[in-house]
């Protein structure tokens, strides 16, 4: 005949792997659906241009941008960078499971003097990719700064990124034409090795000239028209960017080993519907 201590023994033991088992593969689960979780982000990126009264196809006005903001916090998306993006993939820092990328190309005065009031109301973020020749030269001039075609100064550039709502970050020092060449791209009877020279100076000139004025060190570019192809890729990718920002429209599906390149925005125009994007998500 068993002995009953033995027998209750035994039992206690059984229950006690028993719950062990159950917690760990419990814990397996948990952790199963996490990384399951974190493996499939949807990313919506929105490109802005100038802000201002006198709208146009890409020109919005305040209250139209003042609107997304409102939006964009009643839906309850959180506003990223670029930084967050890298910490994402470099880290494995979470990132907000409902999160949304602001971007304003070219550098207009009118998103310091429009956007970044409106950021620092709804404690929001945004991505200012600056031409670095336009900068330049409304830094040197002494003119009055117009919302309607002037761009931002270094010293302007030095306070948003100091407030750590505006990230910047390179939008070419001077390739930001249709003219000789469409954006980066190589231009006609350019052979490869001076289009790599002269993309490479340009890119490093804007760079250089944030890094001594602004104390700025970008770590995205954004490429001017959307313009690129295989060759100018290879040469942003060189430079040193961990993020570049296409035009192609559409949902970025992030996973921790996405490049991060060619990211995919939607632009802003003046019938864009905001919330039919980020119910996509």
């Amino acid at each position: 005949m068993i002995n009953s201590k033995l027998t209750s023994g035994i039992a206690f033991i059984s229950l006690f792997v028993f719950l062990i088992l159950g917690l760990s593969t419990a814990g397996m689960r948990k952790i199963s659906a996490s990384a399951d979780a974190k493996a499939d982000i949807s990313l919506p990126i929105i490109m802005y241009h100038s802000i201002g009264e006198n709208t146009g196809k890409y020109v919005i006005s305040p209250e139209m941008l003042e609107e997304d903001l409102k939006i964009i916090k009643d839906m309850g998306f959180t506003t990223i960078t670029s930084a967050d993006l890298i910490a994402y993939k470099e880290q494995g820092t979470p990132l907000p499971e409902k999160s949304v990328i602001l971007t304003f190309d070219d550098g207009y005065f009118n998103n310091y003097s429009y956007v970044y009031p409106l950021l620092k109301k709804y404690n929001m973020k945004a991505v200012l990719s600056v031409v670095g020749k336009f900068t330049e030269e409304y830094s040197n001039s002494s003119a009055p700064l117009s919302n309607r075609y002037s761009h931002i100064t270094y010293e302007q550039i030095t306070e948003v990124s100091n407030s750590g709502l505006m990230e910047i970050a390179s939008h070419s020092y001077n390739m930001h034409s249709m003219k000789e060449r469409r954006g980066i791209l190589r231009k006609k009877g350019e052979d490869f090795e001076t289009y790599k020279s002269n993309l490479t100076q340009d890119v490093e000139k804007c760079n250089s000239l944030l890094k001594e004025k602004c104390f700025v060190a970008p770590v995205a570019f954004t490429y001017p028209f959307g313009c690129v192809n295989r060759e100018s890729s290879e040469i942003i990718n060189s430079l040193g960017f961990k993020v570049t920002y296409g035009c192609e429209e559409g949902i970025n599906k992030l996973t921790p080993d996405h490049d991060l390149k060619e990211l995919k925005r939607y632009n802003r125009h003046n019938t864009f519907d905001i919330r039919k994007v980020l119910n996509m998500v």
